[in-house]
């Protein structure tokens, strides 16, 4: 994987807000690359290697959390990030608006 892309991803990451979500499509196209969300899932997802950035702050495009990461909702409701029963974040009240 290319190094220069992985690190592109984790800056934007980076730089959502506490108590905002983004979507791997978001973060996708603010890096110039639209339909690239799983290769953003891909790199979150290996994300440890690099460093540590805020990926529990992104979810999919229906806001859904990530599948098997239980941490995800407790460290999105330590910033006041509400996730419904649903396992979904409201992206209308809390989506990064960038």
């Amino acid at each position: 994987m290319d190094e220069a892309l992985v690190y592109e991803i984790l800056s934007v990451v980076a730089e959502i807000p506490k108590g905002c979500v983004a979507t791997y499509g978001q973060i996708a196209r603010l890096i110039g690359k639209d339909r690239n969300a799983r290769l953003v899932g891909k790199v979150l997802s290996l994300s440890q290697y690099y460093g540590v950035y805020p990926c529990h702050r992104v979810v999919n495009h229906a806001g859904r959390v990530a599948p098997g990461w239980a941490e995800q909702k407790d460290l999105l409701a330590s910033e006041g990030v509400l996730v419904k029963a649903n396992g979904c974040v409201a992206l209308e009240y809390y989506q990064w608006d960038c």
